[in-house]
């Protein structure tokens, strides 16, 4: 019996460690820049091959993709504002109040200004996996005496 244990035990561990080597590797590669044959790091390699078919320099357009990605964003927005505006969900001050309050935030690449969503006993809310307990461990802290005149 106890071998049977033993082996299933050595079996799980070799595996978490395949696993976390594996992933540790995985994240190291991807964060290695690519290069191109020449040695000179190189961006998206979707917008170099891009750029040499259009026989253009790739920054020059990585900086036009970007400049039409966020026009095409702040279209989108003024968009929306409209539709809620007429809807009657928003006055078209607080419509030009949210647009102000929003072209005043430092510039952040998409998908960098997405937070965890973190409840108030944990992540991802209440009682949700191992790391989330609904109360901290111990027995609950005792109760202070009430002052005596």
């Amino acid at each position: 019996m106890w071998r049977k244990k033993k082996w299933i035990i050595v079996s799980v561990v070799a595996a978490v460690v395949i696993l976390a080597v594996g992933v540790i590797g995985g994240i190291a590669y991807a964060q290695t820049p690519s290069t191109s044959p020449d040695g000179t790091p190189t961006g998206n390699p979707l917008m170099a091959k891009v750029a040499k078919i259009l026989n253009i320099n790739q920054a020059d357009l990585e900086k036009a993709f970007n400049q039409a990605q966020k026009e095409m964003r702040d279209e989108a927005l003024k968009a929306r504002m409209d539709s809620l505006v007429k809807e009657g969900k928003l006055t078209q001050e607080q419509a030009d109040n949210y647009q102000k309050w929003l072209q005043s935030r430092p510039d952040v690449p998409p998908g960098l200004d997405a937070q965890p969503k973190a409840g108030p006993r944990g992540f991802m809310g209440p009682r949700v996996g191992f790391r989330c307990f609904p109360r901290p461990f111990g027995p609950p802290p005792a109760a202070s005496p009430a002052p005596t005149n």
